[in-house]
């Protein structure tokens, strides 16, 4: 919910060719306690000042000269269109016919001059209130549509991501005759450090891991925590098969590093079984699967191995 103080602390741009108006409007705001205040008697800077600073509100005169708000709210429209979709525009007129026509210009409400101050205010309040609350339930969106996509504890991308990422790998490498690999990492002996060190501990360990991992990749590669201490990397625009002994080894020297945990120093391996497209699978569901069967035969061979199926053949 919102306070006054969230909707004192908006921005808020002034448009208006008249000092006088551009001045008694600043002063009737400034009284009613808003601080971010900015104005231009100039319509050609409004685009500009909005693509930087991204108003809550525009106070905009309709009649101006060289360029009128009417030209001026089209050209924010083919400027760019707001990033949440809202027009945050306030219209200032004299004339009770052009309010109809802006309104349908994509204004969100009127002021009529003279100003009358009590309805300045009010009007610039409801306004704020509205914008302010779109903007909180746009924000609110976004975290329910990133928790829905990413593990909560160290931020990587959950399976439901990975697996939309890999399906784009996996079209990309088909458009371009190319490969891509999956590599499913396993802690060695998490559950004897988890037990250690209780919960916090293996906690601390997980988002260790999952910082060096991304750390280890390239930037188009994906990393993702597909639940205990398991995670996924979808390697991305493979060349040839020694790219991915070449990463798989990065990853894993990575992961082996001596880390510090609640004071004490922890040392940690992983196995890792690796499957790549097109040789083990032009789908998701048989690429993971054959690099989990990867992933059980490094992890039978012994601590801080992989195992690539089908090596051979790449």
């Amino acid at each position: 919910m919102l306070d006054a103080a969230d909707i004192l602390a908006a921005s808020i741009l002034i448009v208006d060719d008249q000092e006088v108006n551009v001045r008694l409007l600043e002063q009737i705001l400034r009284e009613a306690g808003y601080r971010r205040l900015t104005s231009t008697m100039d319509p050609y800077a409004v685009c500009d000042l909005h693509r930087t600073n991204r108003y809550d509100l525009i106070l905009l005169d309709l009649e101006m000269p060289g360029r009128d708000g009417f030209q001026v709210m089209e050209a924010l429209k083919e400027d760019e269109a707001d990033a949440d979709g809202y027009f945050p525009i306030l219209v200032i007129t004299a004339h009770p016919d052009h309010k109809l026509r802006a309104l349908a210009s994509g204004a969100k409400d009127f002021i009529s001059k003279p100003f009358d101050l009590m309805e300045v205010r009010t009007r610039i309040h409801n306004m704020l209130e509205v914008r302010l609350l779109y903007k909180q339930l746009e924000r609110q969106n976004r975290a329910l549509e990133s928790l829905a996509l990413h593990d909560p504890l160290t931020g990587l991308p959950n399976r439901r991501l990975l697996m939309d990422r890999m399906t784009l790998g996996i079209a990309h490498a088909h458009r371009n005759r190319g490969n891509m690999a999956v590599v499913y990492l396993d802690l060695d002996g998490f559950k004897e450090i988890n037990d250690t060190l209780g919960h916090d501990g293996g906690d601390a360990l997980l988002k260790m891991v999952a910082t060096r991992l991304v750390g280890a990749v390239r930037q188009e590669d994906t990393v993702a925590r597909v639940g205990g201490d398991e995670f996924v990397i979808a390697l991305a625009e493979l060349s040839h098969g020694d790219d991915v002994e070449e990463l798989v080894s990065k990853v894993l020297h990575a992961v082996s590093r001596p880390c510090s945990i609640q004071g004490c120093s922890v040392n940690v391996t992983a196995s890792v079984g690796v499957s790549v497209y097109p040789v083990h699978g032009d789908n998701v569901e048989t690429l993971m699967k054959s690099a989990d069967l990867a992933l059980y035969e490094a992890k039978g061979a012994g601590k801080n191995d992989y195992r690539i199926s089908g090596l051979a053949d790449l």
